[in-house]
């Protein structure tokens, strides 16, 4: 069951990293170009908020799932902490993709409330970008490829 929740935490991942991509690109290109805030803007968004909420979600069974969690209990605190790859996926991947699912949901609520096209576009603009940049930063690529 392990290798199931895994494998469709790995896949998903692109999906949601394909979306975030695209929502923060129109974000950037909305904001610039001052285009009208439109419905399919609205459905990129909420798309994005969506997928990337289902990640979470599968993260968080794959999280109590994985053998890594069972390091906790074995290596204790020190010994996670000392280990990069442990340290890798017990604190800092989990950690920085829960500070991403936090700034895509600020984003998305904060944007709703604009009246006006430009500063909706610059709310999801800058929470989607840092949230982008944010999962960047803490995909264990060496698994990916």
């Amino acid at each position: 069951m392990y290798e199931t929740i895994q494998f469709i935490h790995s896949y998903w991942a692109y999906l949601v990293l394909f979306m975030l991509l695209i929502a923060s690109f129109n974000g950037i290109i909305g904001f610039a170009a001052n285009k009208e805030y439109s419905a399919t803007n609205f459905r990129i968004a909420l798309f994005t908020l969506i997928v990337s909420h289902i990640q979470f979600l599968i993260g968080i069974f794959l999280y109590f799932t994985t053998p890594y969690f069972k390091m906790w209990a074995e290596e204790g605190m020190g010994g996670v902490m000392s280990d990069s790859v442990l340290r890798l996926y017990n604190v800092e991947h989990p950690l920085m993709m829960i500070i991403a699912i936090a700034l895509i949901t600020i984003g998305y609520s904060k944007h709703k409330k604009k009246l006006t096209s430009k500063p909706k576009f610059k709310i999801l603009a800058i929470f989607y970008g840092l949230a982008l940049v944010v999962m960047l930063s803490r995909i264990p690529w060496a698994a990916w490829f």
